[in-house]
């Protein structure tokens, strides 16, 4: 059977080796590039089935075209107040963060009819638990057991990390489509931000380092996907 796919990270699908593959340049859970727009969906779909009638041996094909049209760094700023809290313990403030995004991410969810949150196997009301679950990871004794509590999780350890942080990601996200303005911010200038001064890019490094020391196989591989390319300690996560 005649097979075709899109790579989001290069390295992965060149260690793999598909039959064919459309590397694209969007952001990590974008593999069609934007959101709101079908036609550009399409016209990135159509790069990926024409490799079908081209490739005649593995081939990886760069994307041709424009990007989507997205606010960038220096051209964007974040509108949601997240400053101190009481609790000053990593959970505690990545939790605070996660309670004053909300009402935010509640308002997209419901423009949208849907979330995109729950690939850990949380509710779409359990973030709390996502979020605490993440956080744990840093001072658990080991990164193959899961961490506690009343998810039933989807993934077992330490691939469960990832999926954790995606749905954080996710999240996050979700309350930035919610600010006012006609386009969004491009996969750097939200990289910036969450990694820049938010207790999740706080809690990622975290945790990037915990799997650093446990020098597991699977879990250096999570480690890469955790942290974006160049920004773990000044060079790359894989």
């Amino acid at each position: 059977m005649a097979c075709t796919s899109i790579s989001l990270v290069r390295e992965q699908s060149e260690a793999v080796g598909p039959t064919r593959a459309l590397w694209v340049p969007f952001a990590l859970g974008r593999p069609l590039g934007s959101a709101e727009d079908g036609e550009f969906q399409k016209q990135v779909m159509r790069q990926a089935f024409d490799l079908l009638a081209t490739a005649t041996e593995p081939t990886i094909a760069d994307y041709e075209g424009d990007l989507p049209e997205e606010a960038g760094p220096g051209e964007w700023a974040c509108p949601l107040n997240l400053g101190p809290t009481d609790d000053d313990t990593l959970t505690g403030r990545l939790l605070a963060e996660v309670g004053r995004l909300k009402t935010w991410s509640s308002q997209t969810r419901a423009a949208r009819g849907r979330t995109l949150f729950g690939v850990s196997g949380a509710g779409a009301d359990q973030v709390d638990a996502v979020a605490t679950a993440l956080a744990s990871i840093v001072e658990a004794e080991s990164i193959t057991e899961p961490p506690t509590g009343d998810v039933e999780w989807a993934f077992e350890m330490p691939l469960l990390v990832r999926h954790l942080a995606d749905d954080l990601r996710t999240f996050y996200h979700e309350a930035i489509a919610a600010q006012p303005g006609s386009t969004t911010p491009n996969h750097d200038a939200l990289n910036d931000w969450i990694f820049g001064g938010t207790a999740l890019g706080e809690t990622l490094m975290a945790v990037a380092d915990r799997l650093t020391e446990a020098d597991d196989p699977m879990g250096n591989l999570v480690r890469g996907l955790l942290i974006p390319e160049g920004r773990y300690r000044g060079g790359s996560a894989f």
